[in-house]
């Protein structure tokens, strides 16, 4: 077996560039609303708390009130912004798949820029390989619950020249069906790497 072997791929959105645009939106929209809500502290805010902390004729309560209106429009501000930052990590979002020395490497990629790296998939511990347009695959994923069940693509449907490929794992601390998106030149690393008594040609 050769332990050289190496190969690299990346599953991208099939509408990258409309999801580009979306995470470039939200982002933006995410700093104006912060920069809205910090100027808003300033010129407003501020000024506001500390007229009713310096005002004799109030009461405690009053101030409080007042303390708390003034700043409830900043707060809001800063939470519709961080909705917006956290809500664009949905777009534009990719996997990249390594495969070195007979294991497969998985990241996710945020915005083609940040990567966050998720599991590493051993040969040796792969118990099935497949394609999911096989009839293999459906019988695989009955057995198996939701969270079992782990996408590794962006896309619904394969993007031209790609395809869905199952990998079904077992280590000692979980057991899996890893689905990715790849041309099928991956398929023949995995199978070279796990052995071919584990592909599942139908």
């Amino acid at each position: 077996m050769n332990r050289e072997m190496l190969y690299e791929e990346s599953a991208v959105p099939v509408n990258a560039a409309k999801e580009e645009k979306l995470n470039n939106g939200l982002t933006i929209a995410g700093i104006v609303f912060l920069a809205l809500s910090g100027l808003y502290l300033f010129l407003f805010g501020l000024p506001s708390i500390s007229m009713a902390l310096g005002s004799e004729d109030l009461e405690t309560v009053g101030r409080i009130f007042n303390v708390l209106f003034s700043l409830s429009f900043f707060f809001m501000g800063v939470l519709i912004a961080v909705f917006l930052l956290i809500f664009r990590r949905r777009y534009n979002v990719s996997f990249d798949y390594h495969f070195v020395e007979d294991e497969l490497r998985i990241s996710k990629v945020f915005n083609g820029k940040r990567r966050k790296f998720l599991r590493t998939l051993k040969a040796d511990q792969m118990l099935k390989i497949g394609s999911c347009s096989k009839d293999s695959f459906e019988r695989t994923r009955a057995g198996l619950s939701k969270k079992q069940i782990l996408y590794m693509t962006p896309n619904e449907e394969p993007a031209t020249g790609k395809e869905f490929f199952y990998i079904l794992y077992s280590s000692s601390v979980e057991k899996v069906l890893v689905i990715i998106e790849a041309r099928r030149e991956i398929l023949e690393y995995l199978v070279r790497a796990a052995g071919r008594s584990k592909y599942e040609p139908n």
